[in-house]
């Protein structure tokens, strides 16, 4: 068993190693520093070296990093210029919204027969995939959905979203350039010492004008992080979560318009590193052996909607002339969540669409749990 301030050390320092090692190979760096931190936690999280209670580690881990890192990513935004793009992301995730609804009560008529309350499953997917898992613990909740279905729903998620990634940080762009517009940069005279910063560069970050700069990054990111967490105590629990995410990338982007703050280099890559030891325990969740009995209806279920959404979601990007970064990273703020939204911008290569990401993923926060309570009891009304 590996102690836990081991495992602390292992998340903080492996990204290290895996950015090196990126560095260093050509292939290995065509993998992906991302898809190497899922792999390497899928590992840790399945040999059996993990300790006692590691589960609440990895919960306050996974926690703490996205909050720390999302200020750190949105520094240097150029806002001025998003704004200019905005309503093709807002349009983008209306069409992801409405077609996630009609593939969700056409899943669940499918399975039913082979399903215990598949409109329940109908709701909970609703909401997976307009917000996130929060969405999807709230739902069953509110559904009073059996905990081992709710589990089960839940490991073909990750096993499914484990796949979508990949597709969408490997391939997805080449692919759906071919039919969708591709992404015209949006920059300003604001943003042009960010046009020329290479996001996959970690050069000179030791260097100690750099260090300082990224302590006093981390440090604003803190305070971001505690202003929020108090003031998400302000209002009812079960919005907690979407509370701190809003807040969060309130005070982020607001403190991009302070020249000193937006100039503050390398303030992304430093980001963009926390977002990887998030990978590493995110990966060191997953557990293999809770897919040795598949629940093939089930399976069938959640490859339905997270597949069937996105072509059909392309199709309706291809008629309103959306451009593919944009279709993808609303596409993944929805069924994803937002913390993944940088780690798709960096494989894209395109950190203008993160504010697209992010805004359109709070949204999906703010009304999946409507969405989905209600249109569960709509399929079950009309559907079965």
């Amino acid at each position: 068993m590996i102690p836990t301030p081991a495992l602390i050390a292992f998340y903080l320092l492996m990204p290290a190693l895996i950015l090196w090692l990126c560095y260093k190979s050509t292939l290995i760096d065509k993998i992906g520093s991302v898809i190497l931190a899922y792999v390497f936690g899928i590992l840790l999280g399945n040999s059996g070296l993990l300790p006692e209670g590691a589960a609440g580690v990895q919960d306050e881990l996974s926690g703490i990093t996205v909050a720390l890192a999302l200020p750190l990513l949105l520094f240097s935004m150029d806002v001025p210029s998003w704004l200019h793009s905005a309503g093709k992301a807002i349009l983008s995730m209306l069409g992801a919204t409405v077609l996630v609804v009609f593939v969700a009560g056409l899943g669940s008529w499918l399975v039913h027969a082979h399903i215990d309350n598949a409109w329940q499953f109908g709701g909970m997917a609703i909401g997976l995939y307009t917000g996130g898992t929060p969405n999807l613990a709230a739902i069953k909740t509110a559904l009073d959905v059996d905990s081992t279905q709710y589990i089960m729903m839940h490991t073909y998620d990750a096993v499914n979203g484990i796949i979508y990634l990949i597709f969408v940080m490997s391939f997805g762009q080449k692919v759906f350039n071919k039919v969708l517009p591709k992404y015209k940069s949006v920059l300003t005279k604001y943003s042009t010492s960010e046009a020329s910063e290479n996001i996959h560069s970690y050069e000179g970050i030791f260097n100690p004008r750099i260090l300082l700069g990224l302590l006093t990054g981390l440090g604003i990111s803190i305070v971001i992080l505690g202003v929020s967490f108090g003031l998400s105590q302000l209002i009812p629990k079960e919005y907690s979560t979407a509370a701190i995410m809003l807040l969060i990338t309130t005070f982020g982007i607001s403190s991009s318009f302070i020249p000193k703050i937006r100039k503050i280099p390398m303030t992304f890559q430093f980001g963009m590193y926390i977002i990887l030891v998030f990978s590493l325990i995110v990966g060191s969740m997953a557990n293999l052996k809770e897919l040795v009995n598949i629940n093939w209806s089930m399976m069938f279920f959640v490859n339905f909607i997270v597949f069937g959404t996105m072509l059909l979601h392309a199709v309706f990007c291809k008629i309103f002339n959306i451009d593919t970064d944009t279709f993808l990273i609303t596409s993944v703020s929805a069924v994803c969540s937002p913390p993944f939204v940088p780690v798709v911008a960096k494989a894209l290569n395109n950190k203008e669409i993160i504010l697209s990401g992010l805004t359109t993923g709070i949204i999906g926060y703010a009304i999946g749990n409507y969405l989905g309570v209600g249109f569960a009891y709509i399929f079950r009304a009309f559907l079965f």
